[in-house]
């Protein structure tokens, strides 16, 4: 006697299909952010005769490594430049912007929430018009080509949006603790320090990665502003255009050491800017 396959109805089939349309559209997205990585890495590592080729067999070489660290490239002074632009910048910015959250957040200031706006909106401006009174203004003091001129713009645009971060959970904490902590004797900045600042954490990991990432990679500022001793990493790039052409696997080279600090960052801090971004989220 001959059973009878059952047919999939129209309703289960579709549900068979899509997880096979979901792994497929996870791998092209996969695909097309890794591709432009990949090749970057591929192309630092290739003689200078296979840069222009496709293929990903090749004999790999340290030649381009080794003349980006030499003249007219010199990496390694552009990296320090950028480590110590990119240090300087947080070490101001999250205690700065941490302690206008706060304020922002727990007092009431004359004209409402329109100062948190303002400082908001002092964004808007393009940086081709800011940068233009802020070289005037670091050529009279003598601060261009200057780390400590580089450390001031940045605080400029990555203080206010840190600070919106910041604000966004300390509106959602009750004032209840650090006002029990105040009633049991401390002062309010213990109060902030010892209860406030680690029940906010993820939110401060999550702006300080923000702060690293767009301080780290900044372009405009520093090519205007700088010229030999404060060039940064980004800047560094133009050094590859050679009357002989585009060096790509000198740009390549130097872009392995751009992304390099941003993997490795991500990869220890995920779990606080993930815990943040979610934390901000549900309020």
């Amino acid at each position: 006697m001959m059973t009878r396959t059952a047919v999939p109805s129209r309703g289960e089939a579709a549900l068979w299909r899509r997880p096979r349309w979901r792994t497929i559209l996870i791998w092209l997205v996969a695909i097309i952010w890794f591709a432009p990585v990949v090749w970057i890495v591929a192309t630092a590592f290739k003689p200078r005769a296979d840069v222009f080729a496709l293929t990903l067999l090749f004999k790999p070489t340290l030649h381009s490594l080794v003349a980006a660290f030499a003249p007219p490239f010199l990496v390694g002074a552009r990296l320090w430049n950028s480590i110590l632009v990119t240090a300087g910048t947080l070490v101001i910015a999250l205690p700065a912007s941490t302690v206008a959250a706060y304020a922002f957040s727990r007092f009431r200031f004359p004209g409402g929430q329109i100062w948190p706006l303002v400082l908001l909106a002092t964004q808007f401006l393009p940086p081709v018009i800011i940068v233009i009174p802020l070289f005037v203004v670091f050529k009279n003091l003598d601060l261009l080509d200057t780390r400590f001129a580089l450390m001031v713009v940045n605080l400029s645009f990555i203080v206010p949006y840190a600070t919106w971060m910041i604000k966004g959970f300390f509106d959602a904490l009750p004032p209840d603790m650090e006002e029990a902590a105040q009633i049991d004797g401390a002062s309010r900045l213990r109060a902030i320090w010892d209860v406030v600042v680690p029940v906010a954490l993820p939110g401060i990991a999550a702006a300080a990665i923000f702060s690293f990432v767009v301080s780290w990679n900044e372009f405009f500022y520093a090519l205007v502003l700088t010229r030999d001793h404060a060039v940064t990493l980004p800047v560094a790039l133009m050094s590859a255009r050679t009357e002989q052409g585009d060096a790509w696997d000198i740009m390549a080279s130097m872009g392995l050491f751009i992304i390099a600090p941003m993997l490795l960052i991500s990869r220890f801090v995920q779990r606080y800017f993930v815990k943040g971004l979610v934390s901000g989220a549900v309020r």
